[in-house]
């Protein structure tokens, strides 16, 4: 094979230390020696270490790492070194002789060949903007098991108010919460809380408040009560920040936010897990393949053994599933129509994952290109093919015994 890189730097990464080798030439043409060495991960280690390879002129660093212990390598050398993060399956060493000094070694000689292909790593506003939106997930999903705990405790004292009302965090809820908390025994006292339209549902407030509800319940309800509303503060705290990194963005996101399904938290999302720079995703068909949410190809002796989806950006993904499951229900949509005839052959899930598709396709072509989205609308299917609209639509009139016979507007 072809040399790419004459100078070429392999590393495996781990907690404490980094396994380099150093793949160069040799002192005969053609020949090539390498040599590896242990480094520390702290700064300063990683430091001397940069300072090294520059030393030795290398042309390409490639490194893996288990979880996140390659980022203050990748991040002090991008400064300064070309440098690739590299998905450890793409670079899978001969099994039987895996260890750190080999899979460092592997990496330099891939290396060396350009056999290797870069992970996507974005920039550091994009990393920023990432760690914000991820942390805002993370906080919500914590509310929202906080929340379920809460509604699990209250089963202990009979309490079933999450029976009746839809959310127990609502104004009305909270208030009845309180009450119990603060010693409000009485049921109807308590349903007179309700507001709005949970007026109407008095009656039954009554029999889902009453219960057994003690001073251990109420001391219980109060620390889950507490720490929803510590996570409430953190979501809003970071909403706040997110909304200051999106300054330079703010455009593209509400421009995603046409699609339908696509709110503008996950717009954001989109915006802070692709980086909104479309060049380092040469099709939208990379994109898909790098979310994934798009099926795998495993064909052998020409059968295909496995379609399934591959893992990809598992927060990219959850923001794309809330806007597929809302596309869905959306009314007029080419979106919903295209769910329908999906599931009609393949079932919801094929369907579900089939529409995070297009959205992320639109979404592509709109950050690449600068488009604008226009929905083709839910006829569109009927517009590309009106011979077979037209049969269908014949054979479920015959299904349902019709005999039919139709003319042509313009004949008529």
């Amino acid at each position: 094979m072809d040399i790419v890189h004459e100078r070429a730097a392999g590393m495996d990464i781990s907690k404490r230390d980094a396994k380099v080798c150093v793949r160069v030439p040799g002192e005969r043409a053609g020949t090539y020696t390498s040599k590896v060495t242990t480094w520390g991960a702290t700064t300063h280690a990683i430091l001397e270490l940069r300072e090294f390879l520059e030393r030795e002129h290398v042309t390409v660093v490639v490194m893996e790492a288990t979880s996140d212990y390659w980022k203050p390598f990748f991040y002090l050398f991008e400064e300064t070194l070309p440098v690739m993060l590299v998905n450890a399956k793409a670079a899978r060493n001969i099994p039987g002789r895996k260890t750190d000094v080999s899979d460092a070694a592997w990496l330099a000689q891939l290396a060396a060949h350009g056999l290797l292909r870069a992970s996507f790593v974005p920039p550091e506003p994009i990393r920023e903007l990432r760690d914000l939106t991820r942390a805002r997930a993370i906080a919500t999903r914590d509310r929202a098991r906080e929340i379920q705990r809460l509604e699990k405790f209250l089963e202990s004292s009979g309490i079933k108010l999450s029976s009746v009302v839809s959310d127990l965090t609502g104004v009305s809820s909270r208030d009845m919460l309180e009450a119990l908390i603060n010693g409000e025994r009485n049921p109807e006292v308590l349903a007179g809380m309700a507001r709005g339209m949970l007026r109407s549902k008095i009656p039954a407030l009554v029999d889902a408040l009453t219960g057994r509800f003690k001073p251990h319940h109420a001391f219980m309800a109060r620390l889950h009560l507490d720490q929803i509303d510590a996570h409430t503060r953190t979501i809003d705290t970071l909403t706040a920040r997110i909304e200051e990194a999106m300054e330079p963005f703010r455009e593209a996101r509400e421009a995603l936010a046409t699609i339908p399904g696509v709110s503008q938290r996950v717009a954001e999302v989109i915006i802070a897990e692709t980086g909104a720079d479309m060049s380092v995703f040469e099709t939208p068909g990379r994109l898909a393949s790098w979310a994934g949410v798009c099926p795998s190809a495993n064909e052998s002796a020409g059968r295909i053994k496995s379609s399934h989806i591959m893992p990809g950006n598992k927060y990219l993904k959850a923001a794309l599933g809330t806007a597929a499951m809302s596309a869905t229900r959306s009314k007029n949509t080419y979106l919903a129509a295209r769910y329908r005839r999906i599931t009609a052959r393949s079932g919801t899930n094929k369907a579900l994952v089939a529409i995070e598709h297009s959205i992320l396709t639109a979404a592509w072509h709109m950050l690449r290109n600068g488009e604008c989205y226009t929905d083709p609308g839910a006829d569109h299917f009927n517009r590309i093919n009106p011979t077979r609209a037209k049969n269908n639509a014949i054979k479920q009139l015959n299904n349902l015994g019709y005999n039919v016979t139709i003319t042509p507007v313009t004949a008529a």
